[in-house]
C-alpha cells in the first residue's frame, strides 16, 4: 500500500480507501455485521485505513456497522470520514437539514453509531452554496473541532464543477475535496483540481470506477437487474458509458491488465488527487482494489497528459 498526506490536515491516508454506501443497504444487498467485518478486516490486511462513509448512508447504518468494527479493533489505525446534511428516510428519499442545530444533532448521532470520540474528517455533503455559505455552520463545526469532536474539516461536493464551494475552503477551514471523479468523468480537471492545489486541499476521488461501468465487467447491451442501482441514470446515458468503457479497454487498458485496476490508478496519476474511495462488496474486490497502489508511484512521477 502506499501513503499520501491528506492536503493541510497532514494526515497520512493510503491513496486506495474503503467507500461504505454499499453498507447502507442501496446496493441491492443488506449487510450483515460479519459482511462488514470481513470488509474491513481485509481492508486492514492490504494497508487501507482510510474508510469514508456518511450519516445517511441507510440511517447511520454504514456508520454503525464501521463503529461495531473499529470498537473491536484500534481506534487510531483508522482514518474515519463521513458526513453530514441528509437524512435517510427509506431508498431513494432523503431530507436535508443544514441548520447549525440540526448538524449538531447530526454529529452527535455519528459520534454515537461510530462508537467513537472524535471523527477525522467532517464533510458538507452535496449541499446548496446557499447551504453552505452560512457563517453561522461554521462557526458551529469550528467549535467542534476546538473541543476535539471533530479533527478536520471537508467538503464533499454536489457537482464536480462546484468552483465556488472548493474555492471558498480555505476561509471556512474545510482541508478536502471529495468529488467524483473517474476516466469518464474528467470535468474536476478543469476548474475544481487547479483550485485545491493551490490552496493544498486533500482530494478524494469518489465514484472512481463510474458506477462500475469502468469495472470492465460489462460490455455494450448489458442489462443489470431490476435492484441495481444502475437502473436509475438515463439509459441513453447508460448506453454512451458502456460504449465509451469499451473504446477504452480496447485502446487505453494494458494488455493483461484488469481494467478496475487500471482505473483507479489512473485517477491516483493526477497530482491533484491524494485518494480513491471505490465501493466494495467483498474481501475478494478490497483486494483488487489495493492492487492499484502497486502502479501509483510509477504512474504518479508522470507528468500529466491527456
Amino acid at each position: 500500500m502506499k501513503y499520501r498526506r491528506l492536503g493541510k490536515t497532514n494526515m497520512k491516508v493510503s491513496v486506495i480507501g474503503v467507500g461504505t454506501w454499499q453498507f447502507g443497504g442501496e446496493w441491492g444487498k443488506a449487510f450483515t455485521q460479519a459482511e462488514a467485518d470481513a470488509v474491513l478486516d481485509q481492508a486492514k490486511e492490504s494497508g487501507i485505513n482510510l474508510i469514508d462513509t456518511a450519516e445517511c448512508y441507510g440511517d447511520h447504518t454504514s456508520e454503525s456497522l464501521i463503529g461495531s468494527y473499529v470498537a473491536r479493533n484500534r481506534r487510531e489505525d483508522w482514518v474515519i470520514a463521513t458526513k453530514f446534511g441528509h437524512h435517510f428516510h427509506g431508498h431513494q428519499e432523503r431530507t436535508q437539514h443544514w441548520s447549525p442545530q440540526e448538524v449538531l444533532s447530526q454529529l452527535e448521532a455519528s459520534l454515537k453509531a461510530l462508537q467513537t470520540d472524535y471523527i477525522d474528517l467532517y464533510q458538507f455533503h452535496s449541499g446548496t452554496d446557499e447551504a453552505f455559505d452560512q457563517d453561522e455552520l461554521w462557526t458551529l463545526l469550528d467549535k467542534q473541532v476546538q473541543a476535539g469532536k471533530i479533527r478536520h474539516l471537508g467538503t464533499s461536493i454536489g457537482s464536480n464543477d462546484n468552483l465556488h464551494q472548493t474555492a471558498a475552503s480555505t476561509r471556512v477551514n474545510s482541508q478536502a475535496i471529495q468529488v467524483v471523479y473517474n476516466r469518464l468523468d474528467r470535468k474536476p480537471e478543469e476548474r475544481v483540481f487547479p483550485s485545491c492545489e493551490e490552496q493544498d486541499l486533500g482530494v478524494l476521488a469518489r465514484v472512481p470506477l463510474a458506477s462500475g461501468y469502468l469495472s470492465g465487467k460489462y460490455k455494450p447491451g448489458a442489462v443489470f437487474p431490476d435492484n441495481d442501482v444502475r437502473n436509475r441514470h438515463d439509459r441513453e446515458q447508460t448506453i454512451q458509458r458502456l460504449e465509451e468503457a469499451a473504446r477504452i479497454r480496447e485502446n487505453e487498458v494494458p494488455a493483461g491488465m484488469n481494467m478496475a485496476t487500471w482505473a483507479l490508478a489512473w485517477c491516483l496519476k493526477h497530482p491533484a488527487v491524494t485518494a480513491v474511495i471505490p465501493g466494495c462488496k467483498s474481501p475478494e474486490q478490497v483486494i483488487a482494489n489495493a492492487a492499484a497502489a502497486k502502479y501509483v508511484s510509477d504512474l504518479h512521477k508522470q507528468a500529466w497528459k491527456d
